[in-house]
């Protein structure tokens, strides 16, 4: 199938077909047409020219798979800005790697798959976010390759490709208090979460007290963020930093900050503001988010990788592999800027 069959049935250029199918940071100017392009390409099962040219020539013997996609904490990818784009970068991979996108599953749906009222013939599957543990015996009886994109490594026997949200969460820390910073709130989920735990280590390494006060438990949501800026505002000594757990929360709390000072001329409340995940908006937003940069695309090329080689029996015991990730440190973690 070619660049030219796509190009004619979703009515754009063949260059434009081949910049969407070759760079997922590439964004077309018409609303929904890089959407449109790789939902078209996927169901023609397009497989890149120089791919299927070595394939026929017997330069590659690589067999491509069958993969579907588990969202293991949320059930649309609107839900988490971080997961839908390192979704997009998946759905590229899949197709420079030859292999098929299949189906888009979330946790009610593995039940439903386990029981027979869901089909799939796929080989392999990728799960975006945290797996619930009481699913992967049967991920495992579904699927040949079973491999996770997270935040944070777990136990399950499963293949594995993470940044370490622990080590991120003391990157912010540690910069804040560079900074000078001595009262820095948190904004997140407190369940377990890696990065909380890393906030509260960073507070007692650095001598700290935990002011209760200053931790704001959400559902990491930019509403819930928004209402956080309240919360801490209304403080009778509010902090001078606050650490979100991810850039949807932390946009969130910015909007409020910024509403509510825009006609203050005194008594204003900008406190340094920074998060992890560098979603796309983190850079495009205003101020311009600080926050720590998971590398989206080299976490799917690994799972991917990982996903292949199992299949074609180049690995058997499970892989866990870590990540680098680094500090963005932009506008908002300078008070001066609003």
């Amino acid at each position: 199938m070619s660049l030219k069959k796509i190009s004619e049935l979703t009515g754009c250029s063949v260059a434009t077909v081949s910049r969407v199918l070759n760079n997922p940071d590439y964004h077309c100017q018409e609303e929904g047409l890089s959407e449109r392009i790789l939902e078209t390409a996927r169901e023609l099962n397009y497989v890149p020219n120089s791919s299927a040219r070595q394939l026929k020539m017997g330069e590659d013997a690589r067999k491509g798979f069958d993969v579907d996609v588990l969202l293991a904490r949320f059930n649309s990818l609107g839900e988490d800005a971080f997961f839908e784009e390192v979704y997009r970068y998946l759905e590229v991979e899949l197709l420079k790697q030859q292999c098929r996108l299949r189906k888009i599953l979330n946790v009610p749906d593995i039940t439903l798959l386990e029981e027979g009222k869901i089909f799939t013939r796929s080989q392999g599957i990728v799960i975006l976010g945290k797996c619930p543990s009481g699913l992967v015996n049967t991920l495992h009886r579904k699927y040949k390759a079973v491999v996770a994109i997270d935040r944070n490594p777990t136990e399950h026997t499963i293949d594995e490709v993470v940044c370490d949200g622990v080590k991120a969460a003391k990157m912010v820390l540690e910069y804040l208090h560079e900074l000078g910073h001595r009262r820095i709130a948190y904004i997140g989920d407190c369940n377990m979460e890696a990065r909380y735990i890393g906030y509260y280590e960073s507070l007692l390494n650095y001598k700290l007290p935990l002011q209760y006060e200053y931790v704001v438990s959400t559902g990491q949501t930019q509403e819930e963020g928004y209402k956080a800026y309240d919360i801490l505002e209304g403080l009778a000594t509010p902090p001078t930093a606050v650490f979100c757990a991810n850039d949807v929360t932390a946009l969130g709390f910015i909007t409020a900050m910024k509403e509510r000072n825009k006609h203050r001329k005194k008594n204003a409340y900008r406190p340094a503001v920074a998060s992890i995940d560098d979603i796309e908006m983190a850079a495009k937003f205003s101020p311009m988010l600080t926050t720590v940069h998971i590398p989206k695309a080299d976490l799917v090329h690994v799972a991917v990788w990982m996903i292949k080689d199992r299949l074609n029996g180049g690995h058997s015991e499970y892989l866990k592999t870590e990540l680098p990730c680094h500090l963005m440190i932009r506008e908002s973690s300078g008070v001066h800027v609003l």
